[in-house]
């Protein structure tokens, strides 16, 4: 009997080596750090730091991850035994340059209302839509993975949907508002989106799309909130890109064709 126990743990070991979880803690010179994304570049795993500049992810020793924003400068780490002594602190440093200015129309005066939701919590749930649902997202005369269309729609039925979602009073930003934007400004265009946001060109119009349905207020394209609406941008366009890698390149792939 001994000697079966002994068996079963060595057995399990490798799988106890690999199955690790990295907890950090995102820093800059002014305090706790949130919406990073952390990478790991070697599992092909994303996740974003917490309000209070927290995150787990999934990872092992010699693996690297990355701490990517685009009010920071890159960081890569090699994950060494150490990381995975508790809570470990990862500091990053800002880039500091002046924005051009936003033109854009007047919007409604209303107060701002922040709807949180992060990309694991958003992925968990759109999995069990399409496992309850799934003639919801199959693409018409094609067997390729769930419509990316579709997803967009959820996404927005889950902002409405969430126990503490309280309905705005404010006007939320539209596809008409998104596109006139990045057609006319200086600093919000196409280049922005492409090199900064890292999403393709041809994808453009289907991001709009995605941030129609998060239902942005439109306080944010107010002059004095240009920063804050920039930061909405990389968080909404790191979770778009998520979820287009995971749902919907082959439906909207197909789609175009």
């Amino acid at each position: 009997m001994r000697n079966i126990t002994i068996l079963i743990f060595l057995f399990c070991l490798p799988s106890i080596n690999s199955a690790q979880t990295l907890n950090g803690k995102v820093y800059d010179a002014k305090g706790t750090v949130k919406d990073i994304k952390i990478f790991n570049e070697t599992q092909q795993r994303i996740t974003l730091s917490d309000s209070d500049g927290n995150f787990s992810i999934d990872a092992k020793v010699n693996d690297t991850i990355s701490f990517q924003s685009l009010f920071y400068h890159p960081k890569a780490v090699a994950l060494k035994a150490f990381h995975f002594e508790g809570t470990v602190v990862f500091e990053l440093k800002e880039i500091l340059n002046e924005l051009d200015e936003v033109e854009i129309n007047a919007t409604p005066e209303q107060p701002i209302f922040v709807e949180e939701i992060y990309n694991t919590d958003l992925r968990n749930m759109i999995q069990e839509d399409i496992k309850n649902h799934p003639e919801k997202y199959q693409p018409e005369a094609t067997t390729y993975g769930p419509d990316i269309f579709a997803i967009i729609g959820l996404v927005a039925n889950l902002f409405k949907n969430k126990d503490k979602y309280i309905p705005p009073n404010y006007q939320p930003i539209t596809y008409t508002q998104m596109d006139s934007l990045f057609n006319n400004s200086s600093f919000f265009n196409t280049r922005l989106i492409t090199d900064n946001l890292n999403i393709p060109e041809d994808k453009k119009h289907l991001f709009f799309d995605f941030c129609d349905a998060k239902m942005m207020s439109s306080e944010l394209l107010k002059e004095e909130n240009k920063m804050e609406f920039l930061e909405e941008l990389v968080v909404s366009s790191q979770l778009f890109l998520i979820l287009l890698e995971e749902y919907g390149e082959k439906s909207v792939q197909q789609k175009k064709d």
